[in-house]
């Protein structure tokens, strides 16, 4: 469970850091970028493949797809289900709606606490479930200040709950399967790259963006690969739990890109930043534990 925890907490890291440089991506709108990220990071996330040797599990996916044509469908609704994730995290920024996407984020671990009990049967620990509770009372504060749930909130905390949740039981949850659902987003990448006035010009008219862009495909590729590994490490519970990492981690990357917290969303970001701290406490102890009991 910890290098579950290690590794979750790495990938959180990195997706603050794509935050951090996205506005430095400009003047490439929020559908180009993702069109290069995907385009970016997919030969990252292809060395990784053949480093870690995992071709061979890709083999078995398209023997399974070729063999089951409703798999291969299925296949392809993964990869939908994720490319609609990375295409909102990179537009939301841009087009004013960072509010309720980050709303979004705030509710999809408890989502996924509430799915990983009805779907997996998954029991969370004490200091789990406290953190739970007390993340919860931050996420009703933010619906309270929010004022509702915008069709943003739903995408972010369904979308991706129903994403993990079909990888884990199509058994697709590892780099492989991930691998596959950045090939089947190569079409939607290139219509965003192409599309007129097309972004060739743009990056090419700025020499920044040469130096960006494999930038943003080692940081995308690396963060991804890690946090479906933490999907397939931890249980569904603790692993939406540790999603509060990221938003946490987002509030910091905000304040350093020159955005202030309002005094009125403290009690949020204050409740969220403990269930946080419960966590890594809980972890700890739980770590110490099983130490102390190898001892004996």
């Amino acid at each position: 469970m910890f290098k579950g925890v290690v590794v979750s907490v790495l990938a959180s890291v990195l997706f603050a850091s794509l935050y951090y440089l996205s506005p430095f991506l400009a003047p490439l709108d929020g559908e180009q970028i993702f069109g290069w990220r995907v385009l970016m990071t997919l030969p990252f996330t292809t060395a990784l493949l053949f480093a870690l040797k995992q071709a061979a599990a890709v083999r078995e996916l398209l023997a399974r797809a070729v063999a089951r044509p409703r798999f291969g469908l299925l296949l392809v609704l993964s990869a939908a289900l994720l490319g609609v994730q990375l295409w909102m995290f990179m537009w939301a920024p841009m087009n004013g709606r960072a509010l309720p996407v980050s709303l979004g984020y705030f509710l999809l671990p408890l989502v996924m606490v509430v799915a990983g009990r009805l779907l997996f049967a998954e029991r969370l620990t004490p200091g789990q479930t406290l953190a739970a509770l007390v993340a919860a009372a931050g996420v009703a504060h933010e619906f309270w200040q929010a004022g509702g749930m915008s069709w943003e909130t739903w995408v972010v905390a369904l979308g991706y709950t129903l994403y993990f949740a079909l990888r884990r039981w199509l058994k697709t949850d590892t780099l492989a399967g991930h691998w596959l659902d950045m090939v089947l987003l190569l079409p939607a990448a290139l219509v965003f790259v192409l599309r007129a006035p097309g972004s060739w010009p743009l990056v090419a008219g700025h020499q920044a963006l040469w130096a960006l862009l494999p930038l943003l495909g080692v940081f995308s590729a690396v963060a991804l690969a890690l946090y479906m590994v933490a999907s397939r490490w931890l249980s569904m519970g603790l692993f939406g739990l540790l999603s509060y990492v990221e938003p946490a981690l987002l509030v910091l990357v905000a304040g350093l890109l020159g955005e202030r917290l309002q005094p009125q969303q403290l009690p949020t970001y204050g409740l969220i930043f403990a269930a946080v701290g419960l966590l890594i406490v809980d972890g700890v102890w739980h770590l110490w534990r099983g130490r102390s009991g190898n001892v004996h």
